[in-house]
């Protein structure tokens, strides 16, 4: 776990809420430029998980984009053919890399944007406004709901600047 990321090889991600551990997984380092680092995992639950609005299950890939200097993460969710399900897109704290580690907070706040054209859906905002974030860190509050707006720029031309 001492070594850092390189593309071709793996990462393990730790997504961490209120600093806990929400969920661990390994995967493989599609491109690292410094600030902006894009990786490709499978489904990491153990079983399907149904939202209504999308399910999530064996077969599915993830490829994500995480940046070290942007308080969000976007995650492309594709089919075990192939077919693209929409993007899944945390609000986070800047992603830390240490060694081989990526630790990504999750602040959330979250939005999905369906492949089909389909108008992008927020998610988890009474969540948010429970946690107590906007009293405890009111700078953090406000990035994260500027990175929702941000968010949802990018998702006008669903992600097109993330190739």
């Amino acid at each position: 776990m001492g070594q850092s990321p390189v593309v071709g090889g793996q990462v393990e991600v730790i997504l961490l809420k209120e600093d806990r551990e929400k969920i661990r997984y390994t995967a493989d380092v599609l491109a690292d430029d410094g600030t902006h680092l894009v990786v490709r995992a499978p489904w990491a639950g153990t079983q399907a998980r149904d939202f209504g609005f999308v399910r999530f299950e064996q077969g599915d890939v993830f490829t994500e984009h995480f940046w070290r200097d942007r308080w969000y993460a976007v995650k492309e969710v594709r089919d075990a053919s192939g077919a693209r399900k929409g993007w899944y897109c945390d609000v986070t704290r800047p992603a830390v890399r240490d060694g081989g580690v990526l630790r990504v907070e999750d602040l959330d706040l979250d939005l999905w944007v369906p492949a089909d054209g389909g108008a992008p859906l927020r998610l988890d905002e009474d969540e948010f406004l429970a946690s107590g974030l906007t009293e405890r860190d009111p700078f953090a509050a406000a990035r994260a709901w500027q990175a929702l707006a941000d968010l949802e720029e990018l998702a006008a031309d669903r992600f097109a600047v993330l190739g």
